[in-house]
């Protein structure tokens, strides 16, 4: 085995926690390399000293599709658990749930970029934990999607929303375990806060190269190719046009029914010579749920050939402002509410500034957008550098 993640580490933690009531905040992800999941290990290892299970967007189990589509609390019938929905009518956990629990576990897999809300919802409950005086440990995992590359804008303070709430890159290449870090340093009071650090994982890795089993973080990221393309596709969130959801390459292609794939692909390929690493392969998709239900739509799966040359941030850019002005009337942005946010345009709160939507209408240049992209971002790296712990 290549990489032990935290939850692989647990039995080596010499910190005697059976004395304690335990908490773990988890998902479908949650295993160890042999696929079996953390609640059970923890049962194992911690026994009746387990009192409570937390769950995070998509729910426990990964069943849930789609945003602002809450998860419910319950008794789970096999593990005999409570089980607390941190997707429900709250995102931080109440005094009631986190009643006599002395230590909670996060054992969460992440996809690398800030348009996501796992990250938020380990904040959010260290935030909690603080005024409680409950401990926290991180059970840390690999980033996807590697720890060297950093792309996109830095998130702007009036755009805070729970699928951006710190001052973080869009590709940020950070694990769970240094964004607990940075947030508990920069941006917020800090709780108690132990990091199970994994051994054997590089910066420089992907997931395919842990040698690790990819388990379904969210019910729309199938492959471990779709978190390096997801940061290309997850802003069309924001607009009319479909990201593949209802497909079975979600997030690794995009449609429009207005769309001709091959003049399309033709016509842009020009704009993104300058960026190296992947093929756009035309093609026709039929989503069977969401944007553009049992309707054909014309697009392109995006291929990754080179992982570290690719920009997946800069290409879903360009080629959104691209269909913007190809499509006329046909592209729309979508209106609110998104996440809890009923103030202002989706696409907003999903880049984290209004600057890249007005870039986008302008007809914006690269030089323009590079500008976008640059701001905050000393401040954010040097932030960032104090906290790595690989």
């Amino acid at each position: 085995m290549t990489v032990q993640t935290g939850l692989d580490r647990l039995k080596t933690i010499s910190v005697d926690y059976k004395s304690k009531n335990i908490a773990l905040l988890c998902h479908a992800a949650s295993v160890n390399f042999e696929l079996e999941h953390s609640i059970n290990i923890f049962k194992s290892v911690f026994g009746d000293s387990l009192k409570k299970v937390f769950g995070p967007q998509h729910g426990l189990i990964g069943n849930v599709q789609d945003n602002m589509i809450e998860s419910d609390h319950y008794d789970h019938p096999y593990f005999k658990l409570p089980i607390y929905s941190l997707y429900s009518e709250t995102r931080t956990p109440s005094d009631e749930m986190l009643g006599g629990i002395d230590v909670i576990f996060v054992d969460l897999q992440d996809v690398g970029c800030r348009i996501y809300t796992y990250i938020y919802t380990m904040t959010l409950l260290m935030k909690k934990c603080s005024e409680l005086g409950i401990e926290v440990v991180i059970l840390d995992r690999p980033n996807p999607i590697g720890g060297l590359q950093i792309e996109g804008n830095i998130l702007e303070e009036k755009f805070k929303s729970f699928v951006g709430l710190h001052p973080i890159a869009i590709r940020h290449g950070l694990t769970m375990g240094e964004v607990a870090l940075m947030a508990n340093k920069n941006w917020q009071k800090p709780c108690e806060l132990t990091i199970v650090e994994m051994t054997g994982w590089k910066r420089g890795m992907y997931f395919r190269d842990t040698g690790l089993p990819w388990v379904l973080p969210s019910p729309n990221l199938a492959t471990p190719e779709a978190a390096i393309t997801f940061v290309s596709t997850v802003m069309y969130e924001g607009t009319n046009v479909s990201e593949g959801r209802g497909t079975t390459i979600s997030l690794e292609n995009i449609g429009h029914p207005s769309i001709e794939p091959y003049s399309f692909c033709e016509k842009i390929a020009p704009k993104l010579s300058h960026i190296d690493g992947f093929k756009l392969r035309p093609c026709i998709f039929q989503p069977t749920f969401q944007k553009h239900a049992k309707v054909d739509c014309g697009g392109f799966q995006i291929h990754v050939t080179n992982r570290e040359a690719f920009k997946p941030w800069q290409l879903g850019q360009i080629v959104m402002r691209e269909l913007y002005h190809h499509l006329g009337n046909d592209f729309q942005w979508t209106k609110p509410p998104y996440e809890y946010q009923y103030d202002d345009d989706p696409i907003n709160f999903i880049n984290g500034t209004d600057k890249i939507k007005k870039w986008i209408e302008n007809n914006g240049s690269l030089d323009q957008l590079n500008e976008i992209e640059s701001e905050g971002k000393e401040s954010f790296l040097n932030k960032r550098k104090e906290i790595l712990l690989y």
